[in-house]
């Protein structure tokens, strides 16, 4: 028979061992750095911080610092002679060629987690707030860099003039924000030198389309920028969220060989593709401020409750646990 200090014993226990998990869960939370600034990158690896809303860090003048696993609510170009291997980008391994560009945008998760290493790299990282781009006309252009998108799994691989180039434009931006205060000439002259960067980056990105000639690539594009300009245009609103019938018909393919092509060039399924775009777009709205309630709306949700359910089966979190992190 089971006594009364045998009871207390074994709530006691019960809850010490639920604490502890508790705090594994928190710690396991812990190994993705949210950069919602441009900022929040530059202080985890120590570098200074210029400006509210760009950072521009030169990894050769830094001391060695730790991985990191980044949730980005930021743009970003990691500009870099060589990567460390096995970089998580979205749901896949990425494998960097050296001398080259990784692109990222907000609503996107990459980098490799925190596990005490330290490392050394050479190169550079831009990092933008959206806010930046807000009002000009980069910021109506910026869809139109396929090299932002997931599909694009690869890196931009540069020339040795394209280097030195793309670098020296990165060192002149960084001059400019050591030697002037902010002020919106300050901020007009970055967007002159962004907009030369992103060019230089699209020329390399359609030099390897070409390059590549991959039928899968191809349709990708044109599926990826299919939903672009269904949440664009706000047909969500109407008629709810993209199917693969749609999809395919749009794009000229009966479903079953859509969604064939699509999984051979992916390896999962066109609805698997639509998901993660749009909990994609959806965490890019939560990171603007939005609630959830206003995020499923805006994304041609019938219910919350539908997109709280997606969301938790494509991120293993829920909107909320998302949020509180």
């Amino acid at each position: 028979m089971v006594n009364f200090y045998t009871i207390i014993w074994l709530k006691r226990s019960f809850f010490v061992s639920l604490r502890h998990e508790s705090c594994n869960i928190a710690n396991d939370m812990k190994k993705i750095l949210k950069v919602n600034s441009p900022n929040d990158y530059a202080r985890f690896v120590d570098a200074p911080v210029l400006h509210p809303l760009v950072s521009i860090i030169h990894y050769d003048e830094l001391q060695p610092f730790r991985h990191s696993l980044n949730n980005y609510g930021v743009y970003g170009l990691f500009i870099q002679r060589q990567f460390p291997k096995d970089l998580s980008y979205g749901m896949k391994t990425l494998q960097a060629s050296d001398a080259s560009i990784i692109a990222v945008e907000p609503g996107q998760i990459g980098g490799l987690e925190d596990n005490d290493e330290r490392i050394s790299l050479s190169g550079w990282a831009l990092l933008w707030s959206p806010e930046l781009l807000h009002a000009s006309e980069l910021e109506g252009q910026i869809d139109r860099y396929q090299f932002f998108s997931y599909f694009f799994d690869g890196s931009l691989r540069m020339e040795p003039d394209e280097w030195l180039s793309i670098t020296q434009i990165v060192s002149q931006m960084r001059q400019e924000l050591i030697l002037h205060e902010d002020s919106l000439s300050l901020r007009s002259i970055l967007l002159g030198y962004l907009h030369l960067i992103l060019e230089y980056c699209n020329r390399i990105y359609l030099r390897q389309l070409s390059d590549d000639n991959n039928g899968g690539n191809d349709l990708l594009k044109r599926f990826h920028n299919l939903l672009q300009a269904y949440f664009r245009e706000n047909r969500q609103l109407t008629f709810g969220l993209p199917t693969v019938a749609y999809c395919a018909s749009e794009l000229a393919y009966s479903p079953r060989y859509f969604g064939d092509l699509i999984h051979k060039a992916t390896g999962g399924t066109a609805i698997g593709y639509i998901h993660h775009y749009v909990i994609n777009q959806a965490k890019s709205l939560m990171m603007q401020g939005h609630n959830i309630g206003e995020t499923s709306r805006l994304l041609g949700f019938n219910f919350p409750h539908h997109f709280t359910r997606l969301f938790k089966r494509m991120t293993g979190l829920t909107p909320s646990e998302y949020l509180e992190k």
